[in-house]
């Protein structure tokens, strides 16, 4: 967050940019194919071409015309855009990570003490924390807080008064919750006589 450098840095555009290889089209119809457990012959007469004119694309000997992209994605039951793109990733399934009671990774600033959840998994796409509020003012913080994504908050103990640069300020109270897009400014401040805690989810893309 913005006078909150722990929280800025937690994968919000500080990883390493990643390198997009070319896409190689042959390859990508090629596959798109086999996916489909297709022959050159199917696929040729789904698309509308001649199995010669599919083969020299599969084998990169020819590049196709629009028309022929048009055929070859209108075949496969896909758009022009997907033809292009890279195959997804597996997905790896399964994936799990429990967080005992004070095991989470402990990140404490002037406004906020936050325990990161689920640290142990790698590659999440989005980050949970428990977070003790310990700002009563606007003026503990420097300016808004305003990073990529999405977020959402959930009322643990106290209540809260979350302030958006688009809204009116709103109080929360045990079990209740705001959704919000993280880009506009947000701050929290805690309202209770003691520090309130909150549970929030920010995601990382």
């Amino acid at each position: 967050m913005t006078n909150e450098p722990a929280i800025l840095t937690l994968g919000r555009g500080d990883d390493e940019p990643s390198v997009v290889e070319p896409l190689n089209l042959a390859q990508r119809v090629r596959s798109l194919r086999k996916e489909r457990n297709w022959t050159l012959e199917q696929a040729a007469r789904r698309a509308g071409l001649a199995r010669s004119t599919l083969s020299k694309i599969e084998n990169g000997q020819m590049s196709p015309t629009y028309e022929a992209l048009k055929k070859l994605a209108e075949g496969l039951n896909i758009s022009i855009p997907q033809l292009f793109s890279p195959p997804a990733e597996p997905r790896v399934n399964g994936r799990m990570a429990v967080t005992r009671a004070g095991e989470g990774q402990a990140l404490i600033t002037t406004t906020y003490e936050h325990e990161l959840l689920a640290n142990t998994m790698k590659k999440k796409a989005m980050l949970p924390y428990r977070t003790r509020v310990r700002a009563r003012s606007m003026e503990d913080f420097g300016d808004w807080v305003r990073h990529g994504g999405e977020e959402f908050l959930l009322v643990l103990t106290g209540v809260i008064r979350l302030f958006t640069e688009f809204y009116e300020p709103v109080d929360l109270r045990r079990g209740e919750s705001a959704y919000y897009d993280a880009s506009m400014g947000h701050n929290v401040i805690s309202v209770s006589d003691d520090d309130a805690t909150i549970l929030w989810i920010t995601s990382l893309k």
